[in-house]
């Protein structure tokens, strides 16, 4: 039996060992043979059937691109960020070949245990049919590197295999007293959140949607060096940090949370909550052996079921099909002076808000999305927790105010928008009328930007 994997074998090679693949965004990407051992693996292949932006496509044609790809991309960025610190600083800050190796594999590998449909799963289902539910795709992810290795005999180093999960779920668990902690700032950066997770899916999100992207990565990982232990940028790339962030938050407003996005979203949670007692989708997430294969095509297998157990569920499925979707009635934005002490809207706060108008409204009729879009810190300034530094001769890290730079970025960083949806054509008016009955009761006015669409209340006499 082979010993475990030489970093320096793995790392270095020659280039006729190297896999060529070409990324629409990258360009040429090339693997080592070390790599190729968890991506030919149908633990990772499965990467391959989960969209990027789950349900976006219904809304983006162009947003089919998947998470392989991403997962590709993000192993790229991520070698060509520790291969240039190690370039500039490799003796001063002791990088070693593992340590490349190390930061590769958890670009690689950060998603491998992600679920279904982007977020929806993690966020939407799992919440309804596990109450309290604490799963997470990063654990997952984890769990799924050590069931890859079992099953395929790969032979790595505990240790560094450990890192590499470390790494992965370092965006919620950055403990101080970690060695070399930047090399845990490159792939999920929970410190200041600029990593090369946001640096790929920016991008790669924005060119499948046919949306343009003014954002220039290679402008930060080409220039970005180690200050006592942690990641710094030039003070002249103050804007361009910026720019990612609000491009990150512009894609989350206008594709991640596009109104009819979360729509087919919302369908698509009451459809697997309705399938769950049958096709037991969220036992999944206890073993990594079931869960790898669970993916987008879920929908697919409830659709195309006789069992009468499923009826509702492909109901819901064809709808979408078909697209007669939950009607969006409205929306408003939380007002700031609210926003301390905001508490999610639900259902019946909109059912208990009807007004006397010969139909009564179920909680079950009406659908409420409390959508929270930032700049990654809620309410807190992203870019307050960045170090910058003057010039490559400085020794000095330090941070940066906003209104020392410019008198036109926002003051205020975080948005709460809520809004309400019919799950009948013919009830939009009611749900409309309870929606700004429900304004007026809490706010005193109507915090909505005008009335619903009379064409879409007129929606219940074409229902008849």
């Amino acid at each position: 039996m082979a010993g475990p994997v030489s970093t320096i074998d793995s790392v270095n090679l020659e280039r006729k060992f190297l896999k060529h693949i070409r990324d629409n965004v990258h360009g040429n990407i090339f693997l080592e043979p070390i790599f190729l051992k968890f991506i030919d693996s149908e633990q990772f292949q499965r990467l391959r059937d989960l969209k990027q932006l789950g349900l976006s496509y219904m809304v983006y044609p162009g947003a089919v691109h998947s998470r392989f790809e991403h997962s590709l991309g993000v192993y790229w960025l991520a070698g060509k960020s520790i291969d240039i610190i190690k370039k500039y600083q490799g003796p001063e800050l002791g990088i070693e070949h593992s340590d490349v190796l190390t930061v590769k594999l958890a670009g690689l590998l950060h998603d491998v245990g992600h679920g279904p449909f982007s977020h929806t799963f993690e966020h939407g289902f799992l919440p309804l049919v596990l109450n309290g539910s604490t799963w997470s795709h990063e654990e997952m992810s984890v769990t799924m590197i050590d069931h890859i290795v079992d099953q395929h005999n790969i032979d790595m180093d505990s240790e560094l295999l450990k890192k590499v999960k470390e790494m992965i779920t370092s965006s919620s668990d950055h403990p101080s007293q970690r060695e070399k902690r930047f090399l845990f700032d490159i792939v999920a950066n929970g410190r200041n959140g600029i990593d090369v997770d946001k640096f790929d899916y920016i991008v790669r999100d924005s060119r499948a949607c046919g949306l343009g992207c003014n954002f220039q990565p290679e402008r930060l990982t080409e220039t970005m060096q180690v200050m006592d232990d942690e990641i710094c940028y030039r003070a002249k790339d103050y804007l361009t940090i910026h720019k990612l962030f609000a491009t990150r938050a512009d894609l989350h407003r206008t594709v991640y949370t596009h109104p009819k996005v979360k729509a087919i979203e919302l369908m698509v949670i009451d459809a697997l909550v309705k399938a769950n007692p049958f096709l037991h989708i969220a036992s999944s997430i206890r073993q990594p052996s079931d869960f790898w294969k669970l993916d987008d095509s879920i929908l697919k297998t409830i659709e195309s079921s006789s069992q009468q157990e499923l009826k509702e569920s492909r109901d819901l499925i064809q709808r979408i099909r078909r697209r007669d979707l939950y009607q969006f009635c409205n929306e408003f934005s939380v007002p700031k002076e609210r926003l301390d002490h905001f508490k999610s809207i639900t259902p019946q706060d909109i059912v208990c808000s009807q007004t006397n108008i010969g139909v009564t409204l179920k909680e079950e009729d009406v659908a409420v999305n409390n959508v929270k879009i930032d700049l990654t810190r809620g309410r807190e300034n992203p870019l307050g927790r960045i170090k910058f530094f003057k010039d490559y001769e400085s020794k000095e890290k330090f941070s940066i105010t906003d209104d020392r730079i410019s008198h036109l970025l926002p003051a205020f960083y975080e948005d709460i928008i809520v809004r309400v949806y019919s799950k009948k054509p013919e009830l939009v008016e009611a749900v409309s009328n309870a929606f700004e009955n429900y304004q007026l009761k809490t706010f005193g006015r109507k915090a909505q930007v005008h009335e619903t669409h009379e064409k879409k209340k007129r929606l219940k006499y074409l229902a008849r």
